[in-house]
């Protein structure tokens, strides 16, 4: 259909009242869909709807089809479990798994492959680091950090090393707080960004450790519903929240 589906178009098109449009779209039911389950890599990620809600979307990686969504109030690694689990009784191989890295998910789905996406790594680096760092260390960890999409694992480790190696006394400086003799990391943030990659590591290259799994190294298949959603619910921005729900449920069985 043309046009943006607002009350006022449907009105016209339709010969109906905003009311009466209201009544016949709240009286529809929109069910997630019943998809025949089997050996699938999921990746999973939440977008967010102001403060009040997200939603929580799980997806089948070759299948390039949402598999299964549910509302949460906050993204929480119980919720993700859950989706899993819920996943897992309904017949579904979950043969490998890819997230945000959420802190404390990597522990969570037991022997489940589990990728990081590449691009969360990167965002999370330049939230520590900003778009322009100063200090000359933290320039180049940046620039090591927007290599990780386009390089392969054993270039970016060595490039890391190399760095820390470069670096290493630096990192340790400290700074006194007079005039209690207290004393603090003086790059913190830059100690930060280096732990981040450091300690996710092993899980930026399970796709490239285990190729026979076909694993993707973003989330990017989410991103684009995700972009999508967002960019027709602005359309609609003064529905009720059961109403803009059902929308979602719409928008997310149709992809």
């Amino acid at each position: 259909m043309d046009g943006k589906q607002t009350y006022r178009e449907l009105s016209t098109r339709y010969g109906l009242s905003k009311k009466t449009i209201q009544k016949r779209l709240d009286a529809i039911t929109v069910e997630q869909p019943i998809i025949d389950p089997r050996a699938t890599v999921v990746v999973m990620d939440t977008i967010y709807f102001g403060r009040t809600f997200g939603v929580m979307v799980f997806r089948d990686v070759e299948r390039k089809k949402n598999i299964y969504w549910r509302i949460v109030r906050h993204e929480t690694i119980k919720d993700y479990m859950d989706g899993i689990q819920y996943l897992q009784k309904c017949g579904w191989d979950i043969t490998a798994i890819v997230c945000d890295g959420k802190r404390g998910i990597f522990k969570a789905f037991g022997n489940i492959p589990i990728q990081m996406c590449q691009f969360h790594q990167v965002a999370i680096i330049t939230r520590y680091l900003t778009k322009k760092p100063r200090l000359e260390a933290s320039k180049e960890l940046k620039n090591i950090s927007q290599l990780l999409t386009q390089t392969d694992k054993e270039s970016f480790i060595g490039l890391l090393n190399d760095w820390h190696h470069k670096w290493e006394n630096f990192l340790k400086e400290k700074t006194i707080r007079e005039p209690i003799k207290k004393w603090n990391y003086t790059h913190k943030r830059l100690r930060s960004a280096y732990r981040s990659l450091k300690t996710n590591l092993p899980f930026l290259w399970t796709w490239y450790d285990n190729p026979e799994l076909k694993i993707p190294n973003t989330t990017n298949s989410l991103e684009g519903i995700f972009s999508s959603l967002k960019t027709k619910l602005r359309v609609h921005a003064g529905l009720k929240i059961q109403r803009k729900i059902k929308a979602i449920n719409q928008i997310l069985s149709a992809n």
